[in-house]
């Protein structure tokens, strides 16, 4: 049960920092403001109301005496002195009728207060709140005709009720826009955080960062900025490692090259060479993905030429496209072009039909390469994105294959902030999907 409206109150939550905070702040306030609001209404507004009533009804039952025992003359002095004191407007309508159509506001409290002070006093009545803006119309059932009694609605309601909403709600208001700057101002630093964060997880290459904000916020950012700079340093020192060892590796084939040339064996000569062009491509590869990424510059470009160009490079027609068109990713375009290269040299490799597709639904944009080769194993697919990872002799004929090219692919896809999949293939071989967020 608990865990169910944990559950609930986790969904209808906002998901954003800022509205969270938002609603720590305004819900207080806005049940504070509602609870002295039904406070006032019903200790003090109400009770006031109804005792102005009762006072208007007690003079109303007056007039009504005054009209029942006294003469024209004191009534006509009585109704003037009531005019003139008491904002009252009496005359008396001979052969009148009250109203049949009832115009009074049940979910009114001045009405609902001046109906019950009403009742218990005075006989067949009927009365108007809403025809007039400032005064009711209040017509008694009077021998053969109608008392018609007008007076104002400020003798039954007090008038402090607007100037109490006023205060009630603007402050609030006040007090909420205050707080959403505060939170705006706490939550950016924050923000920022995440921006680099992510930037970084990309590969970009982004500045130094700068720590703002609250005290815990700018220590996050300082020991972000750290380990920024330790990753930094660990990548440099890989690659200049990297660099150092092609160097030295480079140089002894050289010499086993110009060594090979003067050996009279030509036998000997070719497979010594072939083994050492083999070398060369392993430690090409090796560099390849040790380095992938490092100097690219984030940019905005159009994937579907992308797309166009590096299917037209290959001029096989046994390669069918269909790209949407215009589709426009933020990312490193090199990277890009070398993840389908590689996806399309493997594809190529071992498969005589491929087809190649793209398209965007919502924020994602899909592209799919499928071929009729002999495919890999559905247990094999978590594997293959594996660094030196080789599933079978049918996907690794080449002997200077060592089992990277999925792995580049799969790193650089997700270092967009993507995904890649592997499934059966329409055509009977693979299917590689590539997810990037649009």
């Amino acid at each position: 049960m608990f865990f169910g409206l944990s559950k609930f109150f986790k969904n209808i939550l906002p998901k954003r920092l800022f509205y969270r905070g938002l609603l720590i702040v305004a819900v207080p306030i806005v049940i504070l403001q509602i609870t002295i609001s039904l406070v006032f209404f019903d200790s003090l507004w109400i009770k006031t109301n109804k005792g102005l009533t009762r006072a208007l009804v007690s003079e109303i039952v007056t007039i009504i005496d005054i009209y029942d025992n006294e003469n024209e003359y004191n009534k006509k002095i009585v109704t003037d002195l009531y005019n003139k004191n008491f904002s009252f407007s009496v005359r008396f309508l001979e052969d009148e009728k009250l109203p049949d159509i009832k115009v009074e506001r049940w979910f009114s409290p001045m009405d609902r207060t001046l109906r019950r002070e009403l009742k218990p006093k005075i006989g067949e009545h009927w009365f108007n709140t809403i025809s007039y803006k400032e005064v009711v119309d209040l017509r008694i059932k009077f021998r053969d005709g109608v008392l018609q009694i007008f007076f104002p609605k400020e003798r039954i309601q007090a008038s402090s009720i607007r100037i109490f909403a006023f205060w009630i709600t603007v402050p609030a208001i006040l007090m909420i826009a205050v707080a959403m700057i505060f939170l705006k101002n706490q939550t950016r630093p924050i923000t920022k955080l995440a921006q680099a964060s992510e930037r970084f997880g990309r590969g970009e290459e982004i500045e130094e960062f700068r720590p703002s904000g609250a005290l815990e916020i700018r220590k996050a950012g300082l020991e972000f900025e750290k380990m920024r700079k330790r990753i930094l340093r660990h990548l440099n020192q890989r690659s200049e490692m990297l660099s150092g060892i092609s160097h030295d590796l480079r140089t002894p084939l050289t010499r086993i090259k110009l060594q090979l040339a003067i050996i009279k064996d030509k036998d000997l000569s070719e497979k010594i060479s072939k083994d050492v062009d083999e070398m060369e491509k392993m430690l090409n590869e090796y560099l390849q993905f040790t380095s992938t990424g490092a100097q690219d510059k984030t940019e905005t470009f159009n994937i579907s030429e992308l797309l166009d160009e590096i299917v037209s490079k290959y001029d096989n027609k046994n390669i069918e496209k269909k790209i949407a068109k215009k589709i426009y990713f933020n990312g490193r375009k090199n990277l890009i072009t070398r993840c389908i290269n590689n996806l399309l040299d493997n594809s190529v490799k071992y498969a005589k039909k491929i087809s190649v597709n793209s398209e965007k639904k919502n924020s994602i944009i899909l592209i799919s390469i499928d071929d009729d080769g002999p495919g890999v194993d559905k247990s094999e697919f978590q594997n293959i994105t594996k660094p030196f990872y080789k599933v079978d002799k049918s996907r690794s004929d080449s002997k200077s294959s060592v089992g990277l090219g999925l792995s580049i692919s799969s790193d650089i896809v997700k270092s967009h902030g993507g995904d890649i999949k592997f499934n059966k293939s329409r055509l009977g071989g693979l299917k590689v999907t590539i997810s990037l967020p649009y």
